[in-house]
């Protein structure tokens, strides 16, 4: 028909009717939780992660726990039957519904698809599937858009789940076209270092949900292991109160994280002092470095500065800077920060404590771990309504803080 033949008439939003998203639960409630209460029927959910972080073995568990539900479609252009039966059974899933298919033709596996008609289809990784209809190499960026392209075509006008799994960059994006992540309902980063056991599942894209969520696991000889009390995991070998070691009280999404952070100064043996940081920005710790030399007068210019953030989780809130400050401090002056006391702040260019948002969130977050004192700013103390049975001091700058800790 000629476009000009057809007539297109607008429709009030309020006449519109909608439905409610189908959802099935996973089965792994932190999954749930990052997904927005389970995996919505129909929707295409992308997956991406370093390799060897743990997506295929998340993604593998997650087909045995959806159990009865249907069937499932595992794909894998990546690995072959055997190693993921061995997988499987390191993971103790023993499971009928889950079929496997070792195949990157996209052709053959739309019509795997089309005919089984499963309850949910894996595709692990987009980058290695391909079409023969564009003559590019697999997983260049016209195969990946155009592959993406047909599977939610397929899978959506069928109402079937699908989760895609994608390699990522050096950056830590997705690889292939910024038009994959539009292109799906849901992105979701796994998230770590491989040489620390913890993971966090966070959402940079949900259209049925909240992208505020974080899901948090531990990899384990068993699989990828749920932590519903993740405050508690990060701080239980913190036995003795050594100096250069403080609590801060991060926010990863909506969820409250206490998280130890470690600081170490020693004299440079060098003109140019070192500053080093693990799971922090290495700018924002030279902002601060300089702001505690020039505001609080502790000399650090011929001092080499090493900050950990313990358990390989890396934080980024402007809400941790006191800690940073305080632990530098800390540490210089070999002076133990009080292990029961929690440190929340922003610190600007001039030394003042800055107000953080969700205070309240972190404060019942370090009463519920047995915390005695809290040091925020002054400006968030004073629009508390609530009682803690915390002893909360509020602080303007960063001499007052250093005061409050017994550094001055």
């Amino acid at each position: 028909m000629d476009k000009k033949s057809r007539s297109v008439t607008p429709k009030a939003l309020n006449e519109v009717v909608g439905k409610d998203a189908v959802r099935t639960h996973t089965g792994i409630g932190e999954l749930d939780r990052v997904l927005g209460g389970g995996l919505v029927k129909g929707s295409l959910v992308l997956v991406g992660g370093e390799p060897g972080i743990g997506k295929s073995t998340l993604i593998l568990q997650l087909c045995d726990k959806v159990q009865g539900e249907g069937k499932v479609l595992y794909v894998s252009g990546e690995e072959s039957a055997e190693q993921i039966k061995l997988r499987a059974d390191r993971l103790g899933i023993h499971n009928d519904d889950i079929l496997f298919l070792g195949e990157t033709d996209i052709e053959l596996i739309e019509n795997n698809i089309l005919e089984m008609k499963p309850k949910l289809v894996i595709i692990d990784s987009i980058q290695t599937m391909y079409s023969d209809e564009i003559s590019a190499a697999a997983g260049t960026v016209s195969q990946v858009r155009e592959i993406t392209s047909r599977v939610m075509r397929v899978c959506k006008g069928s109402d079937i789940t699908t989760i895609i799994i994608g390699h990522v960059t050096k950056e830590g994006n997705i690889a292939g076209p910024r038009v994959l992540e539009h292109m799906v309902d849901t992105v979701l980063y796994l998230e770590g270092e491989r040489y620390f056991s913890y993971r966090i599942l966070r959402s940079v894209k949900n259209r049925f949900g909240s992208t505020n969520e974080v899901g948090m696991f531990e990899m384990q000889s068993e699989g990828m292991v749920e932590i519903t009390n993740p405050s508690s995991v990060l701080i239980s070998e913190r036995e003795d109160n050594p100096p250069g070691s403080v609590i801060v009280a991060s926010m990863e999404g909506t969820r409250p994280l206490l998280i130890e952070l470690q600081a170490l100064t020693t004299p440079t043996i060098f003109g140019f002092p070192r500053r080093t940081a693990n799971g922090i920005d290495y700018n924002r710790l030279t902002i601060l470095v300089a702001v505690l030399e020039k505001r609080a007068g502790i000399p650090l210019s011929s001092q080499d500065i090493y900050l950990n953030v313990v358990s390989g989780i890396k934080i980024s809130e402007p809400a941790v800077d006191l800690g940073m400050v305080i632990v530098c401090a800390s540490s210089y002056k070999n002076v133990s920060i009080d292990k029961t006391t929690a440190i929340i702040g922003e610190v600007g260019l001039t030394g003042e404590v800055r107000a953080v948002n969700l205070i309240d969130k972190r404060l019942k977050e370090a009463e519920k771990l047995g915390f005695k004192k809290c040091i925020i700013p002054e400006s968030n103390k004073k629009l508390l309504k609530e009682k803690y049975d915390l002893d909360i001091i509020g602080v303007k700058d960063v001499n007052d803080a250093m005061r409050a800790v017994g550094l001055k």
